[in-house]
């Protein structure tokens, strides 16, 4: 009996520190995966990006990827590039014209790949890169594209 009660004993705290180690690496990779880091450049609402994306203000890139824009469409008056792209600088580099100095503002889902490329594009020599860090599906920045209504439009490519 009592060899009975010590294994389920230590079934017990087995199960109960196997519970406490996944809750803590569970946390550890939402923190990873939602911490946005600080960069140099510039942020802007939804509502700021559309407006300027429509006045030709800014190029606007929709940086997720292709089943993303298929489920979702893409911002109107954005550019789908796909931040996974071996040749991504290189893309850009001719959408601006070779003009590195032109302002681009970047969104994703929720505001993390963008301020994450924002911080490796600024560091690249790109000067005036611009975070929308509401994304399209919103985050701690604001409500976001979708549920601000903000104009899409299908992406079959």
């Amino acid at each position: 009996m009592e060899k009975i009660g010590h294994v389920t004993s230590f079934n017990r705290r087995g199960l109960m520190l196997g519970a406490v180690a996944v809750a803590g690496s569970g946390g550890a990779w939402w923190w990873l995966y939602r911490y946005t880091p600080p960069h140099e450049g510039g942020l802007l609402s939804v509502q700021q990006a559309h407006a300027k994306a429509s006045m030709e203000d800014i190029l606007l890139l929709d940086i997720r990827t292709p089943t993303e824009w298929r489920r979702t469409g893409v911002p109107e008056g954005a550019v789908p590039l796909d931040m996974r792209r071996a040749d991504f600088t290189e893309a850009l580099t001719t959408l601006m014209q070779g003009d590195n100095t032109r302002p681009v503002a970047l969104i994703c889902a929720g505001g993390v790949r963008s301020a994450r490329l924002s911080k490796r594009l600024i560091a690249a020599g790109f000067t005036t890169i611009i975070d929308v860090p509401e994304g399209m599906f919103g985050s701690a920045a604001g409500p976001g594209w979708l549920n601000s209504n903000l104009p899409v439009r299908a992406w079959n490519g």
